[in-house]
């Protein structure tokens, strides 16, 4: 009820067509900082571990909030559990990205495990959100070349899969360009994903012009 009272028609009209997977008549219509203050709210009070066990929801912004519930909880334990059970329902890039746990930053030795358990999940966006954790917390000083390897193997014909592996390696190769180069070089990849790779790398302020230029000449010619 309480979305309900805080619904916009107009950001509803603005949000559906980004998301098109999602069924219009499940989208309530409410801003993310609203979603986000609420979240804190139930987080504050306790009142969210009986939220979190009601699954599945009826409504995209439910599943929005159950993302910012989970992305605060602070024991690294309590927040895996939450992960594992809220994962397989989602089914679009926005409540995916919204998933941003906190306690994962003290805990990345304890997290690459379950990295590599979501990466071998048959759900689309576990997939995606198993190499966004890669992006986000270990294209950094906990870099390692064999999560580039993991990303590679990474298949399937979904959009937003192939979408999120091609940002992967187009931001290590921002970052760790060496390692990275020579998976486009070997054209390890996907020709879709290779050449979406070259392209958000060629839009990247933080690669260099001459690696630009490098990179114009391996694309691949599309069959």
């Amino acid at each position: 009820q309480r979305f309900m009272d805080i619904r916009d028609e107009k950001y509803r009209d603005f949000t559906a067509p980004l998301i098109p997977n999602v069924s219009r008549d499940t989208i309530i219509g409410v801003r993310l900082p609203n979603i986000s203050a609420i979240a804190k709210e139930l987080v504050k009070s306790g009142e969210y571990k009986d939220f979190i066990t009601e699954l599945p929801h009826k409504y995209f912004e439910e599943y929005h909030l159950h993302s910012y519930v989970v992305s605060l909880i602070k024991d690294f334990d309590e927040c895996i559990i939450a992960l594992d059970a809220l994962l397989p329902y989602i089914d679009n890039w926005s409540v995916c990205d919204s998933l941003r746990p906190k306690c994962f930053v003290k805990n990345k030795d304890a997290l690459v495990f379950h990295i590599e358990k979501w990466l071998e999940s048959d759900m689309i966006y576990t997939k995606r959100f198993a190499i966004e954790m890669l992006m986000v917390y270990y294209l950094n000083d906990d870099f390692s070349p064999e999560y580039l390897d993991w990303v590679s193997k990474i298949e399937g014909e979904d959009y937003y899969l192939k979408m999120m592996v091609a940002w992967y390696f187009a931001t290590a190769l921002a970052k760790h360009y060496n390692a990275a180069i020579r998976f486009i070089e070997g054209r390890e990849l996907p020709v879709w994903v290779h050449n979406k790779t070259i392209q958000k790398a060629l839009e990247s302020h933080r690669i260099l012009a001459d690696q630009k230029s490098y990179l114009k000449t391996l694309k691949v010619k599309m069959k």
